[in-house]
């Protein structure tokens, strides 16, 4: 009887301690991530930074909840975020983090096109196709269409742009067949299926939402491995650690860290999480915090009153934890440039 009853407490002990720690539910837990120094990960003619100065990039840490972590959005800078509004579309976390990485290696090309637009270097950008963000249900290519092919040619018709893409594709007619050219990881494909009526345009199409692939070529050659961080937000500090490998360290012994997105034009735009880095670059004994100073629309304020800037956010998380950290508003990677000149 002893060894039954203690067999039914063993098991119920473990059926608790799964609902409780490992059940996974349909919440991510986000909190402060790391501050990851990235002159090993930028190189300049094959050459790394060995500079004294330290420059980051900063994360926010995203794990499934399970019941027990689910508290852990009531401690300091933490917070829950619904599967739902996460994923958004898209099916499940691998899609999501799919969606990720394209943004990364986006911003790894325009963080190649900023840092040499503000040295005054020309680069190329070469087309490469379009990438696939998403496919219809409706279209004959489903299931055989995954998210993230690039397709470089159609009916073995390659294009300079996207919109000859697009322009192509909509001269054809509804039910007729195509062949697709598709990379696939280190793969290439052909696939054949045939065009559907797109709803909103009235219009033949594959079925399929776009974006555009391509690549940035630089002399001297620039390459950046980012490992398994994904998004965007890193733009910003990659274009900082190219253009002093390109030309001037502006001090040997800083360490700055910072966040934004980065266009081609060095424009420096809004991302997700900033009090969440700002803890994570402060725990790694950053210096100087780089912010994006963006505009938030007034249209948007008034549905949203209470939405701060990134530097605001910035600014008052800094002051809530007391830090020494530097925050610098910069709207353009010329702003970061100007501010890091003055130093010296």
């Amino acid at each position: 009887m002893n060894k039954k009853r203690f067999i039914l407490k063993a098991i119920l002990s473990g059926l608790i301690v799964y609902l409780l720690f490992l059940l996974p539910i349909p919440y991510f837990v986000e909190r402060p991530g790391s501050a990851v120094v990235i002159n090993d990960k930028v190189l300049v003619d094959g050459e790394t930074d060995e500079t004294g100065s330290q420059y980051m990039l900063t994360t926010v840490e995203m794990f499934q909840a399970t019941p027990f972590s689910s508290l852990f959005q009531f401690l300091p800078y933490h917070s829950i975020v619904s599967e739902d509004e996460l994923l958004g579309k898209y099916d499940d976390y691998d899609e999501y983090r799919k969606l990720q990485n394209y943004y990364m290696n986006y911003s790894i090309d325009t963080a190649k096109s900023a840092a040499f637009n503000a040295a005054d270097l020309t680069y190329n950008i070469d087309y490469e196709g379009v990438y696939v963000m998403s496919v219809s249900e409706d279209s004959d290519f489903y299931d055989r269409l995954e998210m993230g092919d690039s397709i470089t040619q159609i009916n073995d018709r390659t294009f300079k742009n996207t919109d000859e893409f697009i322009d192509y594709v909509s001269t054809q007619s509804v039910d007729d067949t195509v062949t697709l050219t598709i990379s696939r990881g280190d793969k290439i494909e052909e696939i054949s299926g045939d065009l559907t009526k797109i709803e909103e345009t009235g219009k033949p199409g594959i079925g399929i939402t776009l974006v555009t692939q391509s690549s940035v070529t630089t002399s001297p050659k620039v390459s950046i491995d980012a490992g398994s961080i994904g998004g965007p937000s890193a733009g910003l500090m990659f274009s900082l650690q190219i253009y002093r490998m390109l030309v001037e360290d502006f001090d040997t012994d800083l360490t700055v860290a910072g966040t934004g997105t980065i266009a081609e034009n060095g424009d420096v735009g809004r991302i997700g999480g900033i009090d969440k880095k700002i803890v994570a670059a402060d725990e790694e004994g950053a210096e100087i915090f780089f912010a994006p100073d963006d505009e938030i629309d007034e249209q948007i304020l008034g549905q949203y009153p209470d939405l701060k800037s990134n530097y605001e956010t910035a600014l008052e998380t800094a002051e809530d934890i007391d830090t020494d950290m530097e925050i610098v508003p910069v709207k353009n990677i010329d702003d970061a440039l100007l501010y890091l000149n003055q130093l010296k």
